[in-house]
Parts: structure tokens; sequence; C-alpha cells
């Protein structure tokens, strides 16, 4: 597929099997009739996690299966049709789930070069959107797919599940409601213990895989064996790293819990210490964010699985009143003497979080993470991957969120586009 156009329009207008279609976008509350969502969902290897979580919600229907993996797209077809009986269509190019009436909302577990553009384009086609985190692949990115939301009023969910939880909503209450009193910072941590990805080869591509498609926005690349498809988050050119990928979970809890926004001053320190291979991202990070009354820190060891408190992740926010511990297992207060005062425990459902979406669409509640709000925690990742990348302290001006006069740091806060990709709002 040559010289392809992110253009929707364009792309219909060229597009035998979309000829004559009309796009009819629904508003939010006026699903189909029976309050029945359908959704389709875009990237059937994390996807698989999406169809799973929106099956579990009364009325909801996958109605289209969407990945370059032929395999996958089949395979993702006969779980469906095997779990409730009714078979999605399948389709290789995200496109064409966008002039689809039938479909209220689409799902997109891409990696993360998609996410921003496919958001921007389903909301021009009139659909409302859960994209994964971190949701975009850029600050600039965050920026458009935030405006996209706005333009065409869609409610755009990002899936950072742990906003829905039970047990990081109860500790919440008890941290807003003073249990520490008052807050000077949080302390998060991500260990795991992942192996080298080796040093790939060219090869051609699979007949299976739609490779210019898995492209699409990103600047073309010749084919290699160890890159999909799981290995480019660990590339610049497609991902963004362990900060990208696990930080907008544990960043965003230290920032929803301390209730700050932009900070003023950004640092990140760390290498690739355990393996020499193609990886291009740090294995080991500290980053630091100074929002001026408080500082959040991350910490990442992702090939070492050993953490803190006897938890590979985790949150630790301090106080006047001791410290207060968010891990999946459980909260706890820890006076400052390290007796634990209080301590609970809730239930930890991802599936809430798609529930949370499909009656934020029925207009029945609001969404947890309103892309606006999931994409501030979510800047936090992409300042922590510049300033690792040049080496240098950011400075910010918070009400902007603009850089302050560093060009080099600057430079990277966008990306260059394939010919013919780069989003439009």
């Amino acid at each position: 597929m040559s010289s392809p156009s992110l253009s929707r329009r364009r792309f219909l207008q060229t597009s035998a099997w979309a000829a004559g279609s009309t796009l009819l976008p629904r508003s939010v509350g006026a699903a189909q009739p029976g309050n029945q969502v359908a959704i389709g969902v875009m990237g059937l290897h994390r996807g698989k996690a999406h169809l799973e979580g929106f099956l579990t919600v009364p009325g909801c229907v996958i109605g289209t299966v969407c990945d370059v993996d032929r395999r996958a797209a089949a395979e993702a077809a006969d779980w469906v049709e095997k779990k409730n009986g009714r078979r999605p269509k399948e389709v290789i190019d995200f496109r064409r789930m966008l002039d689809d009436r039938s479909l209220d909302a689409i799902s997109i577990a891409a990696p993360n070069h998609w996410h921003a553009p496919a958001t921007i384009l389903a909301c021009d086609a009139g659909k409302h959107v859960y994209v994964e985190k971190p949701g975009s692949h850029n600050a600039q990115e965050a920026q458009w797919m935030v405006a996209a939301a706005r333009k065409h009023q869609r409610l755009v969910q990002m899936g950072n599940q742990r906003r829905s939880w039970t047990l990081v909503r109860e500790a919440m209450a008890e941290l807003h409601g003073g249990i520490i009193g008052k807050l000077h910072g949080a302390r998060s941590w991500y260990n795991a213990d992942r192996t080298t990805i080796g040093n790939g080869k060219p090869a051609s591509v699979p007949d299976w895989l739609d490779y210019s498609l898995w492209q699409g926005p990103a600047p073309e690349r010749p084919y290699r064996d160890n890159v999909v498809h799981y290995n480019w988050h660990w590339r610049w050119h497609w991902g963004g790293g362990e900060l990208a990928n696990n930080g907008p979970h544990f960043l965003d809890l230290a920032r929803w819990g301390l209730g700050v926004d932009c900070p003023t001053q950004v640092s990140c320190t760390g290498g690739r210490y355990y393996f020499q291979d193609d990886q291009e991202t740090p294995d080991t990070i500290q980053a630091a964010y100074d929002f001026g009354t408080c500082q959040i820190t991350w910490e990442c060891h992702s090939c070492n699985p050993r953490g803190y408190y006897g938890a590979g992740v985790g949150v630790e926010f301090l106080g006047e009143g001791g410290a207060f511990l968010l891990l999946d297992s459980g909260w706890k207060h820890i006076d400052g003497k390290g007796k634990t005062v209080r301590e609970g425990q809730a239930p930890r459902r991802d599936s809430d979080h798609f529930l949370n979406f499909i009656e934020a669409i029925r207009g029945n509640t609001r969404l947890n993470s309103e892309i606006e709000e999931g994409q501030k925690s979510t800047l936090l990742c992409h300042l922590g991957n510049i300033a690792w990348r040049t080496g240098h302290t950011l400075h910010l001006d918070p009400k902007s969120r603009a850089i302050r006069k560093d060009r080099a740091a600057s430079a990277l806060w966008s990306r260059e586009y394939r010919s013919g990709w780069k989003p439009k709002v």
C-alpha cells in the first residue's frame, strides 16, 4: 500500500469499498437500540485482554476484530465466537472500521506509534475510543489527542486500569482524606525479569503480516526478525521503553495521589546495563519530577525483579504522618517508626475499567481516566525519556507545559511521520 494518507476523508474518497457511505456520529448516551454498545478492537495481542474485558460487560458486543497479523485476527474471531456465539468481522486495515456505522467505539491496543493517529481518526469518524497506555508516542501527539476528543466531542478513555480498581479508589480516598496529613512526595517503582532481545537480522516479511500497515504513521524501516510483536517497545522509532510502557501506571498513581499537574523540573539517569543487544532504551532508570511543593520519583530495574516491601511494583507516599504504601496487594499507613497503623484491601478487576468506559458511553457515569487526565501522566513519561536521551535536566513552564530554552530537548517533543500519515485535528 503505497503512499497511504492519514486523512480519513481522502482515504474514503479513494476506497471502493467505502464509496457512497455516510458518516453518522452517535451522541454520548445514544448507543444502539436496547443500550447495546458495539466495539471494534484494533491490535489483538495485547487486545486479547480488551476482548476479555468488554465481554464481561452486559450488552457489550465485539463487532469487529482488527490486526495486521492475519493469524491473530482469525484466532480472535474464533475465540469471541466460542465465548458468546457471535462471530465478529475480521479486518486487517484499521480504517475499515471507521465508517462502519454498526460500531459505537474503537478499542486500540496496537503499538505506541499507532495510539494517537488511530485515536484521532476514530474521533473524526464519530467513534468513542478506549486507547491503551501510554496513549501517545510523543508529547505533541498527547496534545493532538486531547484536541481531537474536544473537537469531535468524543469520549476517550486511557487504559491505565488501576484508575478503576476499587483498591486504588479506596486508597486515594484515604490519602486525600488526610490519613498521613500534608504530602511531601511519592516514590514509585517497577521491577521485572526481562531477558535480552538479541541482535536482529534483516529478513523477509512473513506472509501473515502486513508490515507496511504495521508501520503505518512511522517512517518506513526494513523488516528485522526481532521487532514484531513486542520488542518494538525498546526502540525509540516505535516505543518509549519501560518508562512509556509501565511508567504511565505508577506515575499516574503518584500524580493522582499528590494532586499535581505539570512539573517545573525533570531529570533522568540510567542506562542499558544488563545486556548488549538491539535495545535502545534503558533497562535501569531513576527519574525525578519536581513540582515545587513536592517531588515524584520513579525507579525501574526491568531486568531485576527485586523491588521494595516485597513487591515488584508500587507507590509510597510520604507525608507529615508517616508513609502511605499502595501496592497491588493492598494499602498501608506506616508511621514514622515503621509500624503499620492501618491497612486495607479491596477488589482489583481490570474489567471495571472497560465497564466504566461502556457506562460512560451510555451516559450513566464519567470516565475514570479521561484522555486529558491520562495524558498529563503520560507527559511525565515523555519528559523523563527526553531528559534521558539528551542528558539534560529539563526546566518547564507548568502553565504551557513547554520546555524552557532547550533546543535539543524541544526537538524530541514531536516526531517525523511517514509521508501522508501526519495526524490532522
